[in-house]
């Protein structure tokens, strides 16, 4: 017999209770009236025992009850065969789970890991299933199991073993969850090819605090299947991570402005002061950073004057993988617009002058503006460099065919109707790809205001906001009216409160044309003078491609969307790979490395940034009751080591007394008992009295 608490016998040494009880128990002696004394004759007193047992069948009864609720608080069980134990001949099915996150770079972290699942490998037993994988940002799989049952049962501790030195520590983030439910994943697909056994995943990591759980929380983990962590720690707890925290567009600054950095510390750090400056120039300014252990704060680094200078470091933290940032300067970019029309850039009155001033140069873009008479023929290569190409007037037959193949190649075509001639709808015909338009003019003495926008459209959408979707205060004094009957491909994107449209998208192969069937000069309307023109304009610009979100700042692994004419361009990597975008492409995936990247095309040279993200840094360790909370059932490590003999031991031992429930029997022989020795103690009270009674008569 086996007890699961055994601690609980120690309970049946209350059985000296009632054996003291009975040996300094004292019977009480009555009073009886005797005669005289006067012709007795004394005796000597007998000797005898000065400690005797009385009733010794209720001291017997009251041992026994005690002993017996002892044992069955102790949960004893009868150790049943490996035959009869349902669990023990299950093989088992593990997956081997090794973090090879940027935070394992830490000292010491990496040879734990390494120890530990070859540890685990080698505890495989013969029918036992072995999955091997590793995580960061993304999943691989090392050792799959179809591969681990197809080799040899004496060689695949062996096969696995081989693949742990070709494993190392990358520098992307830590996205646990996703981790764990492709893990989990496997395990469930494993159901219904053999006997159901024993499913658990060996979480091999440093549990940081950034490490990623989103994906577990719409996640339904599998029954049965169990999570075993085996944290690795570091050697040196202070850890101090560096940021640089990016402008957008919007609020991009001019290149020497001061770089904005922010400095986390761990929560379990020993140090709080460090320093920050510019690598690769001795004389740059450094800075002192003060950042108490759990807190983040944001420095501003000036500018390095050495062109050499692109990493900004930290100094005085004892883990040094995320103590580099890198730093583009901002490049700005130079659009070009191409107005065709008979329109005076000075004169107030037509629609360039308004267009030229709406596209002020920013930080972000500098636009280039040219025009060019409509009666004259466009430079065609003027038109290909041209991001955005407006119509002014109506057109020759010949120069709309060029801009209607321009807008099949994938550029913007922009038709203001200024007048409702047979001119203006021949041309729009030839843009749209259909036969002549028929245009009209709005009645006279009245105004127009908009009545419907589309703000799903890319045009309307930065107005979408409630706080600037108002255009009800612009007044159009004129409009064309436009038969939509002729134009079917059309998208009304804006109508008037009349019902007429106002904007129209028209597709051209890869392109597309906008039509805008009133000026926005004052003769026409108000919408140049308006807060909204200008936005509008920029977002037109944006459409077409000519100004992109200007990003130079990446996460490692992050896709990096370089601008349209960086179609096929050759990529160095910081270590000086290259690699070739493909015909058409502009977006560059391999981006597994820290540093500056740089991508040529054209004679021309973009360069962007990869660094660490900032996750990576938060190094303090995770609480497993998180992952608790996500409904991953865990086991402590202090259980995971146990060698798992004595785990398995353990578990048919719990699965045994639960099925047979032994203490319910023990339970009830103690009351049992208990009644009995109620019994024998009334008849001996009762004896008792009687005997009283009798010599008192």
């Amino acid at each position: 017999m086996n007890f699961l608490a055994p601690l609980f016998l120690i309970g049946a040494l209350a059985v000296a209770g009632p054996v003291i009880y009975h040996l300094v128990r004292r019977t009480t002696r009555e009073r009886l009236p005797f005669g005289s004394l006067l012709f007795l004759q004394p005796s000597p007193p007998r000797l005898s025992q000065r400690h005797r047992f009385e009733h010794i069948l209720l001291l017997l009864l009251r041992c026994i009850a005690l002993a017996l609720l002892a044992f069955a608080f102790a949960r004893p069980f009868l150790p049943g065969t490996a035959d009869d134990d349902p669990t023990a001949a299950r093989p088992a099915r593990t997956v081997i789970l090794v973090d090879t996150s940027a935070s394992m770079r830490r000292e010491g972290l990496w040879p734990a890991a390494i120890a530990r699942a070859g540890d685990w490998i080698r505890r495989a037993g013969p029918a036992d299933e072995l999955t091997l994988m590793t995580f960061d940002r993304a999943v691989a799989t090392v050792l799959p199991a179809e591969e681990w049952r197809r080799a040899p049962t004496g060689e695949r501790a062996a096969l696995a073993l081989s693949r742990l030195p070709s494993l190392s520590p990358g520098w992307s983030a830590t996205r646990l969850g996703s981790a764990l439910a492709a893990a989990a994943e496997v395990l469930a697909d494993a159901d219904g090819k053999s006997a159901p056994g024993p499913r658990r995943i060996v979480l091999i990591s440093d549990l940081q605090a950034g490490s990623r759980l989103e994906a577990l929380q719409a996640y339904e983990w599998p029954k049965g299947v169990e999570l075993l962590l085996e944290p690795v720690s570091a050697q040196r707890t202070t850890n101090a991570g560096l940021q640089l925290l990016a402008d957008g567009a919007e609020v991009m600054r001019p290149a020497d402005a001061p770089a904005r950095v922010r400095v986390t510390n761990s929560a379990d750090a020993k140090r709080e002061q460090f320093q920050i400056g510019w690598a690769g120039d001795p004389g740059a300014v450094r800075v002192d950073a003060y950042v108490p252990p759990g807190q983040s704060r944001v420095f501003l680094l000036p500018r390095s004057k050495s062109a050499a200078a692109d990493a900004i470091t930290l100094s005085g933290d004892d883990e040094d993988f995320d103590n580099r940032a890198f730093a583009i300067a901002a490049v700005q970019q130079r659009p070009r617009v191409v107005w065709l029309g008979p329109d005076n850039a000075a004169d107030t009155r037509q629609p360039l002058f308004f267009l030229r001033r709406a596209f002020v140069e920013t930080p972000r873009a500098a636009v280039q503006v040219s025009a060019r008479p409509a009666g004259a023929a466009p430079d065609p290569a003027e038109l290909a460099a041209a991001s955005l190409i407006f119509v002014g007037s109506g057109l020759d037959s010949t120069t709309a065919s060029l801009l209607r193949a321009q807008a099949e190649s994938g550029r913007t075509i922009v038709q203001v109707l200024r007048a409702a001639d047979a001119a203006t709808g021949a041309s729009l015909g030839v843009l749209a790809g259909v036969s002549p338009v028929t245009l009209g003019e709005s009645r006279a003495g009245s105004y127009a205001m908009l009545g419907e926008i589309d703000f799903r459209h890319p045009l309307f959408a930065p107005f979408a906001d409630p706080r600037f979707s108002d255009f009800s205060k612009i007044r159009f004094w004129r409009h064309r009216r436009v038969d939509a009957s002729g134009l079917p491909a059309a998208r009304v994107v804006a109508r008037f409160d009349t019902g007429d449209p106002a904007v129209l998208e028209i597709p051209a192969g890869r392109g597309r044309v906008i039509v805008f069937t009133s000026g926005w000069q004052p003769e026409d309307s108000q919408l140049a003078v308006s807060s909204k023109f200008a936005p509008l304009m920029w977002s037109l610009l944006e459409g077409a491609g000519g100004v992109g979100e200007f990003i130079t700042q990446y996460a490692v692994g992050d896709p990096v969307v370089l601008p349209s004419e960086a179609a096929g361009a050759l990529v160095t990597t910081p270590a000086g790979g290259a690699s070739t975008l493909a015909a058409g492409s502009a977006t560059f995936s391999a981006t597994a490395e820290l540093g500056v990247y740089r991508a040529a095309a054209g004679g021309r040279e973009w360069r962007f940034a990869v660094n660490l993200d900032p996750a990576e840094s938060r190094t303090a360790p995770l609480s497993p009751e998180e992952l608790e909370q996500l409904g991953v059932p865990v086991t402590r490590s202090e259980e995971a080591s146990k060698p798992e003999a004595e785990k398995r031991g353990l578990l048919q031992g719990v699965e045994a007394e639960g099925r047979q429930k032994l203490w319910r029997w023990l339970i009830a022989a103690a009351l049992a008992v208990l009644l009995l020795e109620t019994m024998v103690a009334g008849r001996a009270l009762r004896r008792t009295a009687t005997t009283a009674g009798e010599i008192a008569s």
